[in-house]
């Protein structure tokens, strides 16, 4: 009977210790375990947790467009020389303009990285985003270098949000990798194997609900990442009926307002392989909340 005890005895202690080996790791991460809130009126917060087919944390934020006060921006071109925009991270983004959620946009270039150190760009270098962009009615990337267009996501003055019908009136656009959902079915094809972090953004059936997902991935014993059929699957789950990609991989990152008006980080953003530290990028799409 003792030798029984002491093997439940051994095996709880082993487990206790694997436990706490787990959230060690984690330190400095948003905790691995499902989160639902409100942070705004009209803005709910989830965080999912996945273990199966691999270790997968997605940060969800479900907005309510038809919440009064709610408002849209995409960062807006700057004067610089050959190229579009300054790149800044996703925190500075949502600083410099007083935004209450922001997220990571479009792929961009020129990119590399190849260190810590030999990395572009800096924060304040001169960047063009790959797809079709536009501030205010001031189209700031057109998107014809690529040989397949990327979808563009287009946002009327009333907050309408639409993809790929390029209206008559252009007021701010944001493009993507991909899309992920077309008419309430998951795009064919997409890639089931691919494991990154991913950043997304969907539209229920009538528009109503927007919902941005950010998927951490390439830290071991947190989150490995996500497929584009994973991508999709999720938003599919949440509702969304149409959805696209937005640029993954070390770009991915998803900041609220903390109470000192400094940007606070939800995810876990990997850029160079080190897990916290941003990328800056090319735009970013920005939500403005009771304004």
């Amino acid at each position: 009977m003792n030798k029984i005890k002491y093997r439940l005895w051994l095996i709880a202690l082993g487990f206790a210790l694997l436990i706490g080996i787990y959230f060690a790791l984690t330190l400095g991460r948003p905790a691995p375990v499902p989160v639902k809130r409100e942070i705004y009126e009209g803005v709910t917060y989830r965080r999912i947790v996945r273990y199966l087919p691999h270790a997968m944390i997605a940060q969800v934020l479900v907005i309510d467009t038809k919440t009064k006060g709610i408002s849209f921006l995409v960062t807006p071109p700057s004067e610089v020389d050959g190229d579009a925009v300054t790149a800044r991270t996703t925190s500075q983004f949502l600083e410099e303009f007083d935004l209450q959620i922001a997220i990571n946009g479009d792929g961009f270039f020129p990119w590399w990285s190849r260190s810590p150190v030999d990395y572009y760009p800096h924060s304040g270098d001169a960047v063009t985003p790959n797809g079709f962009a536009a501030y205010q009615a001031d189209i700031y990337a057109d998107g014809l270098q690529n040989d397949k267009p990327e979808p563009t996501m287009y946002i009327s003055r009333r907050n309408d949000l639409t993809f790929n019908r390029q209206p008559g009136k252009i007021f701010h656009a944001i493009s993507g990798d991909r899309m992920l959902i077309l008419s309430g079915e998951i795009v064919p094809g997409l890639d089931d194997t691919v494991i990154h972090p991913r950043t997304a953004i969907g539209i229920n059936k009538n528009g109503r609900c927007l919902y941005l997902v950010v998927v951490d991935g390439r830290q071991p014993f947190y989150s490995a990442g996500a497929t584009f059929q994973e991508l999709a699957e999720l938003l599919k789950d949440l509702g969304a009926h149409f959805a696209m990609a937005l640029d993954g991989g070390g770009s991915s990152t998803m900041v609220i307002e903390g109470e000192n008006g400094k940007a606070v980080i939800l995810n876990s953003p990997i850029d160079n392989y080190i897990p916290g530290r941003e990328r800056p990028v090319a735009n970013h799409f920005g939500i403005y909340i009771n304004r």
